[in-house]
């Protein structure tokens, strides 16, 4: 061992040095993270306020961030604050949805023009849309129609807003195992919808498609999913991809060669095959890149390793990768219908420019972490080198993530939504107490 001797008149300075380095180090790990509390009185005998394909649970708009959640009477309920800000206001509207199915979650977005357009209550029922009565605000008008036609079967609404503010809204038209992928666009200069897509993806009768979509900088929307062959989870095969220079109207796979619509099994892109009976699991996420790379999440098991692991599946331009991130030490089976209680979350997916590499995060929940918020983080996509740290210090059950994406888009700021939700097996309601619902904000460092 070395020793060291300082002088006396260096100690007291060094000390101060510590002390200000610890100070420091504090600081910046309090600015990394903090917690906003919207209510106290969020629905919680389910996951319908924390599944993951909520598109959005948040979104921002010129420095104002909206939020919404199903409270304690199943009552829609908006909030809407500053960006940062710790006031939030909060509008219970008159529409109340049938939060007892998980399925039936709430979606928003926030047009160019400022109107707030919200979707809820959908499970193969007929549509619940409604608008604000003016930009900014949290009051909504009368339920409105669409389009008028195939809307009366309508599950799993999901907005997306494009570059120009326009707005795209997907849906299934149909049932688990026979449904079809349909999208509508609406216009901000004429306050009107049109059908973009009625069956984009076909399942023949025999299956149907569960989606994620990415949409880049350049406006080109991606488009990824897995098949279902009956409402049996388990049934759950391959992941399929396809994107769009134009809207939506016009598809092409990663290499640029057309699609003939509609897109069915025969003729999809497979970016990778995975048997029936994997584990795998359907609706996780996507995000693409200012650059238009695309990185699929999800989770799976196969021959080499029977415990699900949670993987990123990317495109860098010579094909199709695979990342497994193998930190994973518990196994389990997924079977059955409805909404399923699983020992650990569906991935969400964040990638941020790290030097000459790409930086991902990986937001999940899992109970051999105590089931708390928490992230994996790699500094290079491309490698295995995983570090997981946890967000909360608390359980927040059977939560799944979602996050503010249009902030993550524009300023790399991470904001999730965050409540701690009780789930039983196979659309099963628990008897729990309503819970605060909360907004979570971190922000990955970055390399030069």
């Amino acid at each position: 061992m070395i020793a060291f001797k300082f002088k006396p008149d260096f100690a007291p300075a060094l000390i101060l040095l510590l002390c200000f380095s610890i100070f420091k180090a504090e600081l910046l790990k309090a600015q990394t993270r903090n917690v906003s509390t919207i209510s106290e009185n969020g629905w919680a005998n389910n996951s319908v306020n924390a599944v993951i394909f909520r598109k959005n649970s948040l979104v921002t708009y010129q420095n104002y961030q909206y939020a919404a959640y199903y409270d304690v009477e199943q009552f829609v309920v908006l909030a809407k604050r500053k960006t940062g800000g710790k006031t939030w206001q909060i509008r219970k509207t008159q529409y109340r949805g049938d939060a007892t199915d998980a399925h039936k979650s709430i979606s928003i977005i926030v047009d160019g023009s400022g109107f707030i357009h919200v979707a809820w209550g959908q499970h193969n029922n007929g549509l619940n849309y409604a608008k604000g009565i003016a930009a900014g605000s949290l009051q909504l008008g009368e339920k409105l129609a669409m389009v008028s036609e195939k809307e009366n079967k309508v599950s799993y609404p999901e907005f997306y807003k494009l570059p120009a503010g326009d707005l795209l809204f997907f849906y299934r038209d149909g049932g688990s195992g026979n449904g079809n992928l349909m999208i509508n666009r609406y216009s901000v200069k004429s306050k009107s919808w049109m059908r973009v897509q009625s069956g984009l993806i076909d399942g023949e009768g025999k299956r149907n498609a569960y989606w994620q979509v990415a949409i880049d900088k350049s406006g080109t929307l991606h488009l990824s999913w897995v098949w279902r062959e009956s409402p049996d989870v388990a049934s759950n095969h391959d992941l399929c991809y396809a994107k769009s220079l134009d809207g939506g109207l016009t598809w092409q796979t990663s290499s640029g060669e057309k699609y003939n619509l509609p897109i069915i099994e025969s003729n999809a892109e497979y970016a990778l095959k995975i048997p029936q009976k994997s584990e795998l699991i359907n609706q996780t996420s996507m995000y693409a890149d200012a650059n238009g790379n695309v990185f699929i999440a999800s989770y799976w098991s196969d021959i080499h390793n029977p415990i699900p692991q949670y993987r990123i599946v990317f495109n860098d331009g010579d094909g199709w990768k695979v990342n497994t991130l193998s930190f994973r030490k518990t196994s389990f089976s997924l079977s059955g219908g409805g909404t399923k209680k699983i020992p650990i979350s569906r991935p969400q997916i964040v990638v941020w420019p790290n030097g000459k590499y790409y930086a991902a995060g990986i937001l999940f929940r899992d109970a051999e972490r105590g089931s708390k918020a928490s992230i994996a983080i790699n500094q290079d996509i491309t490698a295995n080198a995983w570090r997981v740290e946890d967000l909360t210090n608390e359980s927040v059950g059977d939560w799944e993530p979602s996050y503010d994406t249009e902030l993550w888009k524009d300023k790399n700021i991470l904001n999730l939504y965050l409540q701690n939700v009780t789930q039983v097996d196979g659309e099963g309601k628990s008897e729990s107490k309503p819970t605060a619902v909360k907004v979570l904000q971190w922000k990955p460092k970055f390399k030069n």
